[in-house]
């Protein structure tokens, strides 16, 4: 079943490389051993709800909601980070200034690239993209039924 750009089926949930221009660049760019362990991840959650009942499976929609993916990962980081640069720079030292200077090429370079040097430690600690939590929501939403109509028409 596809699913607003999300494959699922009984044995394959992934996002799907159409589902933003150019494919997933987080993704392309992660480690494929490490990707590999995210995407069994994915479907072992899915698998853990299925015949959930609709609350259990309610219960954890609201929990993919307030998951924070990678973007939001790096901006917070890269906002912490510099503000504490620039605090350290203002008070402390000014070679603290440079910490701010560093954090913006990275987040320059992600944007750019969809990579940077932080990156492959936040997806080795599990922080997954959109499309992918999208992924897991999208399989959840069709064990509950919200797509039934969509399909009866």
């Amino acid at each position: 079943m596809t699913t607003s750009g999300t494959t699922t089926s009984a044995t394959s949930v992934e996002p799907s490389p159409q589902e933003t221009p150019g494919g997933d660049r987080v993704r392309e760019s992660t480690d494929p051993g490490r990707q590999r362990a995210i995407d069994e991840e994915l479907r072992a959650h899915v698998a853990r709800y299925a015949g959930a009942s609709a609350e259990d499976l309610g219960r954890r929609l609201r929990e993919l909601e307030e998951e924070s993916d990678i973007e939001r990962v790096l901006a917070i980081n890269a906002s912490v980070l510099a503000l504490a640069g620039v605090v350290a720079g203002t008070f402390a030292n000014r070679r603290f200034l440079l910490l701010p200077v560093v954090v913006l090429a990275f987040l320059l370079q992600h944007a750019v690239q969809g990579w940077c040097p932080p990156l492959p430690l936040f997806r080795r600690l599990g922080i997954r993209t959109r499309q992918e939590i999208d992924a897991e929501r999208a399989a959840l939403k069709a064990m509950r039924g919200d797509f039934d109509q969509l399909v009866r028409g």
